[in-house]
């Protein structure tokens, strides 16, 4: 069989308001072979932009089949340890190794990762379906209420809201109550067959306070609470855990595979949350749920980017046994089938596996250079008490 070489690594950044989306493309010496893949990382754009471009020269010349070995060169040979940048450069650029290596052999990337495992992967959207303002800012009954039937209407079986308050080290009694007022609605409103997921966005600076509001939301009962307490806080987690009978999840802003080994020694959670884009790509998220799956624990990997984003986490959901549920935000801003053709076909709140080969892909640059990166909303700059104090958004 020819040797393949990697020939050209290079970015495409799409505005999608909140965040830029970033697409890496990288080409080959077959003619028309090349793949494409995504490394959105929010608010650090520019800074993953040039990550991969300094990890492009380790890859330049390698077969793109050689899918480990690449991604071994450029975190082994980095000598810096490359964190949530660098190793989201590392992982868009993986995900177009896939679909180089799937186009190459005319089979879905999800073949090549072991193969089916389900006929349909169950999904979730948020609570406005990717609007910004309508996630983040419902934080009224009626307004939520209006929102989650929208959403139901659409076909989702599954929603997560983000109810939680703004917080610090304590929640104040007439927040929780509210938070059990809104989560109550909801569950009226959606009956008992719709799952809801409670993003937490790791705002309760102590496990009191997020306690506080997870008695809140538990006669509700949540399909499971996400990020109570900051990412990495593993002994507040621990503490929730022993107090709570309500699902847990975290994962989504951990990075290296040993601070995963490290949540999973906890015992403290039911689902982790991996982010393909920022883990490293689908081989290194493959070995988190492979890990996961040892332990008891289901996957619902994180995933509210770009529609390439949401390709790739379509191709692992096909072939992963212990995936729950996906994350997604199809369809965020109007043009985003305007820049992306994909395989995603959402039926009756299920995504059906795709047939084509690759990632199913094609991406119309022209379309990408209409929307050029312009300054996200800084709708973190939100995450202030009302004493001034600065809090986690």
């Amino acid at each position: 069989m020819r040797r393949v070489k990697i020939t050209s690594v290079s970015t495409r950044v799409v505005n999608a308001e909140m965040r830029n989306w970033v697409f890496v493309k990288v080409g080959t010496d077959d003619p028309g072979l090349f793949g494409w893949g995504e490394a959105t990382l929010e608010w650090k754009t520019r800074a993953v932009v040039g990550a991969i471009e300094d990890l492009a020269p380790l890859i330049v010349g390698r077969d793109p089949r050689d899918i480990e070995q690449a991604v071994r060169a450029m975190t082994k040979q980095s000598f810096w340890r490359l964190g949530a940048v660098g190793m989201s450069a590392v992982s868009g650029i993986e995900l177009a190794l896939w679909d180089i290596f799937g186009k190459h052999l005319d089979v879905p990337v999800w073949r090549l990762l072991g193969g089916k495992v389900r006929d349909k992967v169950g999904v979730y959207t948020h609570l406005g379906m990717g609007d910004m303002r309508a996630v983040y800012e419902t934080n009224e009954v009626e307004p939520l209420i209006e929102r989650a039937r929208e959403v139901v209407e659409q076909g989702y079986r599954a929603f997560k809201a983000v109810i939680v308050p703004y917080t610090h080290f304590h929640a104040p009694l007439p927040e929780v109550d509210k938070v059990a007022r809104m989560m109550q609605g909801l569950r009226e409103a959606v009956g008992e067959e719709v799952e809801i997921m409670v993003d937490f966005h790791g705002r309760p600076a102590s496990a009191g306070a997020a306690l506080a509001y997870i008695e809140a939301l538990a006669p509700g009962r949540p399909m499971f609470v996400e990020e109570p307490v900051q990412p990495g806080d593993f002994a507040s987690l621990t503490n929730l855990a022993r107090r709570t009978s309500v699902p847990l999840a975290t994962g989504e802003r951990l990075i290296d595979r040993g601070e995963f080994d490290a949540l999973f020694a906890t015992g403290a959670i039911d689902i982790v949350q991996p982010d393909i884009c920022h883990c490293g790509g689908l081989l290194e998220a493959k070995k988190i749920a492979a890990r996961a799956e040892v332990l008891g624990i289901g996957v619902a990997p994180h995933n509210p980017l770009g529609p390439i984003a949401g390709v790739a986490a379509l191709h692992f959901a096909v072939s992963t046994p212990n995936h729950v549920i996906q994350e997604e935000m199809v369809g965020a801003v109007p043009w985003y089938y305007e820049v992306v053709d994909g395989p995603i076909r959402q039926v009756d709140g299920f995504w059906q596996v795709p047939e084509a080969p690759g990632l199913g892909i094609t991406v119309d640059e022209a379309a990408c250079a209409r929307h050029p990166y312009a300054q996200e909303v800084l709708h973190t700059q939100n995450a202030v008490l009302a004493d001034g104090t600065i809090v986690d958004w």
